[in-house]
């Protein structure tokens, strides 16, 4: 009887100790399967941004590590573009023709961490260093000389030219960036917008679209902005029609210096006009006090409008393409459509 009693406790004590070893065998197992799960997860959020990954440059193969976090721009393009994506570059310079010094008024709020290293010809290559980036942005035609001094801080990206090509190089960016579902998306926006106002414009006139002509005084010539310029392009995605003195399709002509008695050349039905420096340092007093501007039909029948020159010319951008629809719808009288 006690021999029996035994037994059965015995194997009372296996049954036991059996239930424990699979217990933990098995939670072993799920601990297993979900640390499997979270790694395979991990592992597929870095493939899917798609880093290290090489671009391929107007200054060869550029290898980027990882996904950027502190990045140096070294035009306004570049500024533009990476605060539309979110970013908040360490490093900056200002628009070299911007008369009241700093960074653009129309990225007030977007820069609250980011440091001056111009002039934008000259940067400064100490202070870029300082930041610790992990990627400069800039392009071929303005900082060529510097590109090695540059690429010996941390992967820098250029494009080749900047102005008229701004939607190419906003790919570029957001590449380097690993940002290119975010530009596409911000691209397409903005070109529906723009195409939309065009045609609440050709509609208020009546099924005509007016012409459009851009005037910008510098120290130096006035200039008349091309078809494929930087304002160029904006105007196109309007759908504006541009004076023959205004049409270009050669890349290296953008914009065409005339003086105070060949502006009839700006004649339009809506003139835009921006100012690069003080007025007293350009032509821009000599230009409206001749008999030429002031026979300008737009000149007489009110329809010159003064726009920021940060924004038409320096922008170059997404955001400030965005600005320049507001000023044109200011200008037509119509209401900006919503994106």
């Amino acid at each position: 009887m006690f021999k029996r009693s035994l037994l059965r406790g015995i194997g009372r004590l296996i049954a036991v100790l059996l239930s424990v070893v699979l217990g933990t065998a098995v939670l072993a197992a799920c601990g297993s399967e979900k640390t499997d799960v979270a790694d395979t997860a991990k592992a597929s959020g870095a493939a899917s941004a798609g880093f290290p990954r090489t671009l391929k440059t107007v200054m060869g193969d550029v290898k980027i590590p990882s996904q950027p976090k502190r990045v140096v721009v070294l035009d306004t393009g570049e500024l533009d573009d990476v605060t539309l994506l979110g970013i908040d570059p360490v490093g900056a310079v200002a628009p070299h023709f911007k008369t009241e010094g700093g960074f653009p008024t129309y990225l007030k709020g977007e820069l609250s961490g980011t440091a001056d290293v111009g002039p934008l010809l000259e940067p400064n290559l100490e202070k870029i260093a300082s930041l610790r980036p992990d990627l400069i942005l800039s392009s071929k035609v303005r900082h060529e000389k510097v590109y090695d001094k540059l690429s010996a801080i941390a992967p820098t990206v250029f494009t080749e030219t900047t102005g008229g090509v701004w939607k190419q190089n906003l790919k570029v960016h957001a590449e380097a960036l690993g940002l290119e579902k975010e530009a596409a998306a911000k691209l397409k926006e903005y070109e529906t917008q723009a195409k939309a106002l065009g045609e609440a414009i050709r509609k208020k006139d009546g099924g005509h679209m007016p012409t459009a002509s851009v005037v910008r005084f510098i120290a130096g010539p006035t200039r008349l902005y091309q078809t494929n310029s930087y304002s160029g392009v904006v105007l196109n995605d309007i759908g504006f029609k541009r004076p023959k003195s205004q049409v270009s399709n050669d890349p290296n002509v953008t914009m065409k210096d005339v003086s105070p008695e060949e502006i009839d050349q700006a004649d339009a039905d809506l003139v835009f006009v921006t100012t690069a420096d003080t007025p007293d340092k350009t032509q821009q007093k000599q230009v409206t006090s001749n008999p030429v501007w002031k026979s300008l039909p737009a000149v007489k029948n009110g329809k010159v409008y003064t726009v920021p020159d940060e924004t038409w010319m320096s922008g170059i951008g997404v955001q400030a393409a965005e600005q320049m629809l507001k000023d044109v719808a200011k200008a037509t009288g119509v209401e900006l459509p919503k994106k």
